[in-house]
Parts: structure tokens; sequence; C-alpha cells
């Protein structure tokens, strides 16, 4: 226990478990592991005075994270592909979460890991279902992360947009930078980074389109903000204005990429069949 100056508490469990991340203390806060003087607080906003105590009940050895089961696509023994579900993170954003990811999903399947993301050679957003490639060992995951970083890896998207798009295909070319109003999103900037979309449209029915995307960038959430910007927002998109839907009608169908056996090989993703009904509905 340690007497603090008056600061926000969330703030002053940041500054003794620096390890962990502010999202991690407020979670870590709000599950009731900290005490002020005694009592529980559960308000990451609540003032803490300099004749305070405090009373962090933090083990990381504790924190038991749920067994997940993720459909696999191949495996050999250098790398694993899945069918990614809509909902599941890549990986945690923070030491303390208790929530399965693909990362801990990977945990015990990699060798020797030393992180909590040890394998994770590229993401798809939370609301992203589709394709991922996972490396099982540290050689093979450098050999992975090059062809992505190289721009070699060839990746291609379905998504539902709202509206119809003015020509049945282009490119985007537009820099991508993060919002200063809203620093959890991105947005279309002079100041940002390279992002190039191809796009093509496959079906239109009333007020929705059905297309397909194919990045040669892999900025953080570039496809949502290239679709975005240009006034068809991907449907379920609630950061970038899409209509609101069950799920975000996102998807990764298919990954081109060459194995560190040297073989090169394109795998897919099954279109998951609530797009095909979504595009049905009146």
């Amino acid at each position: 226990m340690t007497k603090l100056d008056s600061l926000r508490l969330d703030i002053a469990v940041h500054n003794k478990l620096n390890n962990l991340s502010r999202a991690s203390v407020a979670k870590l806060i709000e599950a009731g592991q900290v005490k002020v003087n005694s009592s529980i607080v559960t308000k990451p906003a609540f003032r803490v005075s300099d004749d305070d105590e405090l009373l962090i009940d933090y083990d990381p050895t504790k924190i038991k994270v749920p067994k997940i089961t993720l459909p696999i696509i191949y495996e050999d023994k250098h790398v694993i592909v899945i069918n990614k579900r809509s909902g599941i993170l890549t990986h945690s954003k923070g030491a303390f979460n208790s929530e399965a990811t693909v990362a801990s999903w990977l945990k015990d399947k990699f060798k020797g890991a030393a992180t909590d993301r040890s394998g994770i050679v590229h993401r798809l957003d939370r609301l992203t279902s589709g394709v991922m490639i996972l490396a099982k060992d540290d050689q093979s995951a450098k050999w992975l992360q090059k062809q992505f970083s190289s721009r070699k890896v060839k990746k291609t998207y379905i998504a539902i947009v709202s509206g119809q798009l003015n020509l049945a295909e282009a490119i985007i070319d537009l820099p991508i930078e993060r919002n200063p109003k809203r620093p959890q999103s991105f947005r279309v900037g002079p100041s940002g980074k390279t992002a190039i979309t191809a796009y093509k449209v496959l079906s239109n029915k009333d007020n929705l389109s059905l297309i397909e995307l194919k990045p040669t960038t892999g900025r953080t959430h570039q496809l949502r903000v290239h679709l975005a910007h240009l006034g068809h927002p991907i449907v379920g998109d609630s950061i970038y204005k899409g209509v609101s839907a069950d799920r975000l009608y996102l998807h990764a169908l298919s990954l081109e990429i060459t194995l560190p056996s040297k073989e090169k090989r394109q795998f897919e993703a099954p279109l998951p069949k609530e797009f095909k009904l979504y595009m049905k509905h009146d």
C-alpha cells in the first residue's frame, strides 16, 4: 500500500503497474480488484488523495482465459491457417484480459512462446471474419511477416456496403491517418500513410452492394475507412456510420502466400451464409 498524491484512480494504479495499459487498469478497477482505504472502488475516475492508501489485487498468473475452438483450414509443422469468427479478437490489447483470443488459442501450439502475441503475423479486426495464417515458431513467423511487410501477400475480402457505387470497378488510392478527434478510429487525410484498395462490384440489390476488395497495403481499418470515405460504409460498421446490423459484413475470403516450405498456396474461408441472406432480405 502506498500513499499517493491527488490523481484519478486509474492513473494512480497505472503508475504502480506500468506494464498494464490504461484500458487494462480500468478493467482491473471495474472488476473490484482495487481497494482505497480498505474499500473496493470500481470507478476508474475516482479521485485519490495523498492520504489514501491503495491495495491492488493483481496476479497475472491467476488470470484464467477460457478455451475456444477455431476452424482449421490447413496445418503443417510451420503454420496454421484458420477461419476466424466475427467477434473474436486477434490478440489482447492489454496484459489484464481474461478474454479468449486467436493469440491465446495459438499459445499452446507455438514453440517457445515468448509473448502474448507470438505467432501472430497479421490481424483481422474483432468483427471481421475469415482466413488468417498463424506461425508455429519464430523462424516461420519472420518468414511470413517479411511477405506481409513487402506486400507480397495477396488478400481478397468480401463486403456488403450501403448504396450503389458509381463505378463497377476502381482503385482507391487515399492515405489514411489516425483521427485526432476519435483516437480509436482513422480517416482519409493528407498526413496519412499510403493506402490502396481495389474493389469490384459483384451484385446490387436495392440500396446494397456486394463487393470484392483487394487491398495492396494493410493499414488499420483500411477497407472500412476507404468505403466510408466514398459514402458507402460497410453494413454493421458502427465506428464508420454503417447501418446497424447483426455483424460487420466484412469477410476475409482468401489469402495467397508462400509457406516456409517454399510452396505458394492460396487458402479460402467460405463466405458466411448470412452474407447471402442479408443481400436477399427486404
